[in-house]
């Protein structure tokens, strides 16, 4: 299986300058060597997701298990961290319109508090339900406690319970061990998957809260993880020149110094814009930090954006190629893309775009991604590419695990904690406050 490939050429930062940077980064790639000795007991603990069978074996286990109960609605209940990193990977693989394509078991997600979600959620599955077909409710929550999360599960649940006596069964429930929700499930009889205490919400696409509901939905998380086990390896790589996690950390890094605060997701392929939405939250929530690691006030942080190419040239490239420098973008591109679709040779229409005759949609995108990049070029205006082999489990395993690292060693270059999100405590505080009636 091929590895994907970075190209920093574009970058506008001299490579000795790179390296120079990334020799700051050494320390904690030595600390993310020792957590791979220490399984669950660091706050890196999510890179030794790939190598906990005991874990794998239980949720194939689970899935097997959920099979046989042939349901027709998957519905992961969870929000942030707890669904971004399921959905990237089921859109990458199977796409988006995945549903449409009449698959055995179709997907939903709840993933917010928005009464016209959860309204047409309950009008897809209430029909399946009445007329005797099954759904199962997949509730995803680290602590457990988590508004947005609780709500939705008791009204779904609610629902199951009108129509399966057995809705135990149907239920799984995702979260750390010995939190609120684990013992509630435990109590109840339903299925439970742990998620390891020290592997964060948006860091544990390869632990339960990803790999059941993928799996579930036939996807190889082997493939995934081994992916992810392969990239993992040239992350911690000791030749610098070699480790993509840490040129990509020092570029980025360099450019925020530079003034270059926002960096763009710009991926070239519709299916992976849930990925850029993963890497949103990755880039958001674990380097936007009020203190630093020594207590200091220092309100830092990298804004990320996504953009799809080629949709978003027609909304956002006049602003990328004409407004401030203050971005830098991170090309994300397919090598092998298929099935080929081609544009008829010869017909009467042919006079309108003069050159796509006979062509293929790969080759009319290839066009446009070149031709953006080279306008990019032109303008000066910084960019690396990250060119993914296909769109496979491994493909993908090799990209998250390195945005993954890639986040960690950022968080060292800016002195800041990137496991934690305290600020977020602030809306979750004045919400429950609000609801309280106080």
């Amino acid at each position: 299986m091929e590895t994907l490939k970075l190209f920093y050429e574009d970058s506008l930062i001299p490579k000795d300058r790179i390296l120079k940077t990334a020799e700051k980064i050494r320390p904690e790639i030595e600390r993310v060597k020792d957590a791979i000795s220490r399984g669950y007991d660091d706050d890196r603990a999510s890179i030794n997701l790939p190598d906990d069978k005991e874990m794998l074996k239980t949720i194939k286990s689970t899935i097997e298990e959920k099979l046989a109960l042939k349901p027709e609605h998957l519905i992961v209940i969870g929000i942030g961290g707890s669904n971004l990193g399921t959905v990237a990977v089921q859109e990458a693989i199977l796409g988006k319109l995945y549903n449409l394509t009449k698959p055995p078991i179709k997907v939903l997600y709840a993933d917010t508090v928005d009464s016209y979600l959860i309204n047409s959620i309950i009008k897809i599955i209430k029909p399946a339900l009445k007329s005797g077909g099954s759904i199962l409710l997949d509730v995803v929550s680290k602590s457990g406690t988590t508004t947005e999360t609780v709500a939705n599960f008791r009204i779904l649940l609610n629902l199951l319970r009108k129509y399966r006596k057995e809705y135990k069964d149907y239920v799984v429930a995702t979260c750390d061990r010995d939190s609120m929700l684990w013992h509630l499930a435990v109590k109840e009889g339903f299925t439970t998957l742990e998620i390891p205490q020290k592997v964060g919400g948006r860091y544990s696409v390869f632990s339960s809260v990803g790999l059941f509901p993928l799996g579930l939905l036939g996807i190889q998380i082997d493939d995934l993880l081994n992916g992810a086990k392969h990239m993992r390896g040239k992350c911690i790589n000791g030749d610098l020149e070699r480790n993509p996690a840490a040129i990509t950390a020092s570029i980025q890094f360099l450019h925020y110094k530079n003034g270059k605060n926002i960096v763009d997701y710009f991926l070239f392929s519709s299916d992976l814009e849930s990925l850029g939405k993963w890497c949103r939250q990755l880039t958001a929530e674990s380097l936007g930090k009020e203190l630093d690691r020594n207590g200091r006030r220092v309100n830092v942080g990298i804004t990320p954006t996504v953009s799809v190419g080629s949709t978003d040239l027609h909304s956002v490239a006049q602003l990328y190629l004409g407004g401030p420098y203050d971005k830098f973008t991170n090309f994300i591109s397919i090598k092998d893309r298929r099935p080929r679709v081609h544009v008829p040779s010869v017909d009467e229409y042919s006079h309108l775009v003069p050159g796509i005759d006979g062509k293929s949609l790969e080759e009319i995108l290839n066009a446009i991604f070149e031709g953006t990049k080279e306008a990019f070029r032109k303008d000066k205006r910084p960019f690396i590419e990250i060119s993914l082999p296909d769109k496979s489990e491994y493909s993908i395993g090799q990209f998250m695990q390195l945005e993954m690292i890639k986040t960690m060693y950022l968080g060292h270059l800016l002195n800041v904690n990137p496991f934690d999100q305290p600020d977020v405590e602030k809306y979750k505080r004045e919400t429950r406050r609000i609801l309280a009636g106080e």
